[in-house]
């Protein structure tokens, strides 16, 4: 079943932040980061981005491609305060071909490839 994506969520990747990315592989947790900017919702509802390097995290993948993400914004309103996040479980994978990597490597030439995350759960944390 596809996760609607919250608008909140949306209002936050029109703000730059950090995004990290964490995955257990046989020595732990494996963490990547990259920017609210980098990312882009599909009509789909998964979120992709650009995979520079990242080539730990796509091996990890290969074997255990479930994710927990975090990203937010202090421009956008959260619950109380200005400011907030969101906490996404999801499973990720590595493509390199097809009409949304096309368009991706216009934007990001030095991509070598694109992560996509099918999100499971979207929690708004603050």
């Amino acid at each position: 079943m596809k996760t609607l994506i919250p608008e909140k969520l949306l209002e936050v990747l029109k703000h730059e932040g950090v995004v990290a990315i964490a995955m257990l592989d046989d020595n732990g947790i494996h963490m990547v980061n990259t920017w609210n900017s980098y990312l882009k919702v599909t009509t789909g509802g998964k979120i992709i981005g650009p995979a520079g390097g990242m080539r730990t995290t796509e091996a990890i993948v290969r074997k255990n491609n479930k994710i927990v993400m975090t990203l937010g914004s202090r421009e956008v309103q959260g619950f109380h305060s200005k400011g907030t996040g969101f906490l996404i479980h999801g499973t990720l994978a590595f493509i390199s071909e097809g009409d949304e990597y096309n368009e991706l490597k216009q934007r990001f030439p030095w991509a070598r490839a694109m992560f996509e995350i099918q999100p499971d759960t979207i929690t708004q944390t603050l």
